[in-house]
């Protein structure tokens, strides 16, 4: 009985060991931009193409962005979170 518990005991601790090097969830990673230069640079990590324009609003920095096909796409970067969204394209 005590060997069990022992047992338990080593393997809870070796699986904690080896999750302490790991991010739990991808926010963690996620940081809010504090410049137009940080908004620019997670705009390009989502859409590839070369930046053209930053506009900060209150809640968000706008960036337009100029892909390779030539094409000109908004993406908007949360200020808080850090999220980047493309804005939706109207038809």
């Amino acid at each position: 009985m005590k060997q069990n518990s022992y047992i338990r005991f080593i393997l809870v601790c070796l699986t904690a060991i080896s999750l302490s090097g790991t991010p739990i969830s991808a926010q963690e990673t996620q940081t809010a931009p504090k410049t137009k230069s940080d908004a620019a640079k997670k705009a390009q990590q989502k859409v590839n193409g070369r930046v053209l324009k930053v506009v900060q609003n209150k809640n968000r920095y706008r960036v337009k962005v100029l892909q390779k096909s030539g094409r000109v796409i908004s993406v908007d970067v949360d200020k808080k979170s850090g999220e980047v969204s493309q804005k939706k394209k109207k038809d």
